[in-house]
């Protein structure tokens, strides 16, 4: 006997961006599918007229090919499947699950407020009736008796009563079909196996069983990940982080960073936090780790996770990046000289970064250009305390250091011997010196400043502080 392939797939509403929920939820069906050799689809679910839209749309596929989530086969838009989930409910009504609804507007909103006072489910007066008047009709499904029970890989066994449930519509008035309707027959063409999506989609498990029950098609596998939750426990939001991945993007996290981030909001393998390989992710991935507990978003987390995948990031990538980044900016204008000496520092900035704006923030000592800009309080570092005789002196001794010589050992030998020489404590040449060198700037070490800023650059820009304050060196 064959095993069939599992096939899953993620199925957003174009009717907003991909938010973080939605990335998480394509993230376990893909590496689900991946993991048991099977396939991942994409279906845009854009029944919904008048609130989908192309820019919606767009910026799904687009967020989705940033974090390195593809999708097997082409793209599968729901309303081009229209015709098909109109003979779906046509079927049902020739088997009589589904009936005709002429109930106007009036007339539901009574019934509603009827159900609701006695406690019961919605069920129309045309229910077990065979009227065809000539007049707009809904198709409602006639809920049976009885039970409706699931297996869910996450949420476990759950069991409704059925008449819990409202007749729901499967075509409105127009003619056109509702989105439970569609996602059992687009699922069912599909030959998904698989449905992996929010619990908020829980119930709509229990409605959807009963439609396939009754077109007697086999039923998917069911697997409701929890929602993600605010730090506060609550309902995720806006204030809480609830952003598109396009935000998540802007905001300088590597799609690497951010998709182990996702991987792990719901999901263990022993006590690993940090994946970095693909393969390796694939063949560990089951939905026996997925947690049934809400999962909270913690940025602190996403930072560290984030900060540990650029250390692990190429140099040349990361400087591609931050050359993006700068550039959009608009402050300052890059050419070779200091792209080289970005790259070169490369190493230093990443390891103190955690995103991708952390890190143009970290290497804007790099890129400043004489003569640098001083706060009023930055200006009274040197001249107080003998500062720039200091870093005059010291910068005589540097200039003594040979072009090759230049490195991050024989400069901190330089400072060490006259330090030593001048029986004097390195705050008072430290602070001086680096804030000539970097406009205070957040910057490594000392030494590591004049390293990678070089011989020339490092002279000019001390030379700069020098000049300025010489009457200071004459007293």
């Amino acid at each position: 006997m064959s095993v069939k392939k599992v096939i899953t797939r993620f199925a957003p509403s174009p009717t907003g961006f991909l938010h973080i929920g939605g990335a998480r939820t394509a993230l376990f069906n893909y590496y689900f599918a991946k993991s048991l050799d099977g396939e991942f689809h994409l279906r845009i679910e854009d029944t919904d007229k008048v609130r989908s839209t192309k820019e919606a749309t767009d910026a799904i596929i687009e967020g989705l090919n940033w974090l390195g989530i593809p999708h097997d086969g082409e793209i599968i838009y729901q309303s081009a499947n229209e015709k098909l989930h109109v003979k779906a409910a046509h079927k049902l009504l020739e088997t009589e699950f589904a009936y005709k609804c002429y109930a106007s507007s009036d007339e539901l909103e009574a019934l509603r407020k009827e159900a609701l006072k006695t406690g019961k489910s919605f069920r129309s007066p045309y229910r077990d009736t065979k009227s065809t008047l000539k007049k707009p009709y809904t198709v409602r499904f006639r809920v049976p008796d009885g039970n409706t029970n699931i297996e869910d890989l996450v949420q476990g066994n759950i069991d409704w009563n059925n008449a819990n449930f409202d007749d729901f519509v499967l075509l409105r008035a127009d003619g056109t079909p509702t989105y439970m309707l569609a996602v059992v027959v687009d699922d069912h063409n599909m030959n998904i196996t698989h449905v992996i999506r929010g619990d908020d989609h829980l119930i709509n498990a229990g409605r959807q069983t009963m439609i396939y029950n009754a077109l007697g098609w086999t039923i998917p596998i069911w697997a409701h990940l929890s929602l993600i939750h605010g730090p506060d426990g609550k309902k995720l939001s806006k204030r809480h982080g609830a952003l598109s991945v396009q935000e998540y993007k802007n905001m300088g996290y590597l799609p690497k960073g951010l998709k182990n981030y996702l991987l792990k909001l719901g999901w263990a393998h022993g006590d690993e936090e940090l994946f970095f390989n693909e393969s390796t992710i694939t063949k560990i991935f089951s939905m026996d780790g997925v947690n049934s507990a809400p999962a909270r978003l913690d940025f602190d987390k996403m930072d560290f996770i984030n900060g540990q995948h650029i250390m692990k990031e190429n140099d040349e990538t990361l400087l591609s990046l931050l050359i993006s980044t700068i550039d959009k900016q608009n402050k300052y204008q890059l050419n070779d000289i200091l792209e080289k000496r970005l790259l070169n520092a490369m190493p230093s900035l990443k390891s103190r970064s955690k995103n991708i704006i952390d890190l143009t923030n970290q290497a804007e000592y790099l890129i400043i250009t004489v003569p640098l800009q001083f706060t009023e309080k930055n200006k009274k570092i040197f001249q107080k305390n003998d500062a720039i005789k200091y870093l005059s002196a010291l910068t005589s001794e540097l200039k003594c250091l040979e072009e090759l010589e230049w490195n991050n050992d024989n400069i901190q030998q330089v400072i060490k011997n006259y330090l030593e020489l001048k029986n004097i404590g390195f705050g008072k040449v430290g602070q001086p010196v680096r804030m000539a060198l970097t406009g205070g700037n957040p910057s490594p070490d000392l030494s590591l400043v004049l390293h990678y800023l070089g011989k020339t650059e490092s002279l000019l820009r001390l030379q700069n502080i020098i000049d300025e304050y010489k009457d200071l060196i004459e007293e």
